[in-house]
């Protein structure tokens, strides 16, 4: 009997901690510079984005260091129902973002300002999971939308 309460126990455990990585976002991306196309002089130095699962929710965090040497960090905690939360960054609250997961490893990031998407990011994941595209669309102060794509690599 205590055999098989051993084995239950250790299944149940195991189980448990692949449930909680399985979701591909999962884990730390760096940005890879060379890979990544971004309008000119908008692509950051060095970029670090940091995905951990929180229950049904994504706990995320990137760390932003421009060209000219100044840094940004960036968090908020959200599900993937398409609820707005609030987005904190080192100088006080951004725009909202809401989640969207449309497939297994994509997921559409959207960011409003009032009730109008401002900026749209679809991020996804690569088949082997080592690799992370994100391309976002916006739009710059002229009412022209860019696309910048950052193509981030799993450490």
């Amino acid at each position: 009997m205590k055999k098989i309460a051993s084995l239950l126990l250790l299944f149940v455990l195991l189980t448990t901690s692949s449930a909680t990585t399985t979701d591909p976002f999962a884990g730390r991306w760096k940005l890879n510079v060379r890979r990544s196309s971004y309008p000119a002089g908008t692509c950051p130095k060095q970029m670090t984005i940091e995905m951990l699962p929180k229950g049904q929710a994504v706990e995320y965090r990137s760390d932003t260091t421009y060209a000219n040497g100044k840094t940004a960090q960036t968090t908020y905690l959200a599900d993937y129902t398409g609820k707005q939360v609030i987005v904190i960054g080192s100088h006080g609250m951004l725009l909202p973002v809401s989640l969207k997961r449309i497939a297994p490893r994509v997921v559409i990031a959207s960011y409003l300002h009032g009730f109008e998407v401002v900026a749209t990011s679809r991020r996804v994941v690569s088949n082997d999971g080592r690799w992370m595209t994100i391309t976002t669309k916006s739009k710059d102060n002229a009412g022209k939308i860019v696309t910048s794509v950052g193509v981030y690599q799993r450490e």
